[in-house]
């Protein structure tokens, strides 16, 4: 794929920036990884043969009743029955590193819940006694993932405000400025936590009441960008010659807009999966049993007496975040024109 030369020197400032840059490989690998959890971790076996026939239980479902046995329920495949079925056939089973997914319960822990680390249980059981390394997995992926999602449909969103209100400007910027201020003096923690009390919790839900409060951090910018750029002579061109402003907006200022945007991104990321582990450790956010980085604090909080719960949700967010904020510098060092220079040589 062939890049603008200006396009192109921003790639290298941000490679220039190694820590930036190595923060975003790692980022991405370990949310990569993430995606696989069920193959990583798991009460189902990834692969298994019965009777001469493949069996892939992480993907499908299948009865105890399809392996010999009696009932037409799921098959408990750590249950000695089923595997005892198992080996009478000849068959095999091929399990996950973490054979316990986020929500498996332990009923064979040697000490009560929460249990401390030991070579069964790589970072210990909590109080429901679920696997601790399984629930990060899975929550880890749940939060990133959840974090995406928030910051594209957000940002959708504000970038869409902001280039009404600083292109079109006079009465309808007035307008769009006074309820902003006023939807952004709102006490967002607090509504948040009145309407999940009010409303079923689920993790549509929970998307749709950030969605209302985090649109808001790119219209300032974008506002500003478009505010500058629509009395340029270029944009004067096209007015005259007659093109639409939607084409205007989309074609001749938007571009200059994203960069200033770009930069927010990593941050705007930062902040949603920071409200998400908050909402949740307060008990307002993802449905009960969901694997979340905040109720694994609230956990640690609740037993001080097992400071692997703890330290294991605060060194995992601990490390994600900073990552992202690494990431979110490169980028804005990256497309800052002033340092592009210096980052370059370096």
């Amino acid at each position: 794929m062939q890049f603008s030369p200006l396009t192109e020197r921003r790639l290298a400032n941000f490679r220039a920036n190694r820590r930036g840059y190595w923060s975003l490989v790692i980022f991405i690998t370990l949310f990569v990884i993430s995606l696989f959890s069920e193959f990583i971790a798991n009460d189902r076996p990834i692969l298994m043969r019965h009777n001469g026939e493949l069996f892939a239980p992480v993907l499908f479902t299948y009865t105890e009743k399809d392996f010999g046995g009696v009932f037409e329920t799921e098959a408990k495949y750590e249950d000695e029955y089923v595997q005892a079925l198992v080996r009478e056939s000849g068959g095999w089973m091929l399990w996950p590193p973490i054979r316990f997914s986020y929500n498996s319960i332990d009923w064979y822990i040697e000490s009560g819940a929460p249990a401390p680390p030991s070579s069964r249980h790589w970072l210990g059981v909590d109080d429901g006694a679920r696997d601790v390394a399984a629930r990060l997995l899975y929550g880890f992926r749940l939060s990133v993932s959840f974090g995406l999602g928030l910051t594209i449909v957000a940002s959708l969103i504000g970038i869409a405000i902001g280039a009404i209100q600083g292109f079109f400007g006079g009465l309808t910027d007035l307008i769009g400025q006074r309820i902003i201020e006023i939807w952004a003096g709102l006490p967002v923690l607090f509504l948040l936590i009145i309407i999940s009390s009010m409303v079923e919790p689920s993790v549509l839900v929970l998307f749709g009441l950030l969605i209302l409060f985090s649109w808001m951090t790119l219209v300032s910018v974008v506002r500003a960008e478009f505010l500058r750029a629509r009395n340029f002579d270029f944009v004067r061109a096209a007015r005259s010659l007659g093109v639409a402003n939607s084409t205007i907006m989309r074609r001749h200022v938007l571009p200059n807009a994203m960069v200033a945007t770009l930069t927010y991104l990593p941050f705007i990321l930062n902040g949603s999966i920071t409200t998400l582990t908050a909402l949740d450790f307060l008990g307002f956010g993802l449905p009960p049993g969901s694997a979340s980085l905040g109720e694994l604090l609230a956990q640690g909080k609740a037993n001080i007496q097992t400071p692997w719960l703890g330290l294991t949700g605060f060194a995992t967010l601990a490390v994600m975040l900073t990552l992202l904020i690494f990431v979110g510098e490169a980028v804005r060092d990256a497309f800052d024109p002033r340092r592009s220079d210096n980052l370059v040589g370096t």
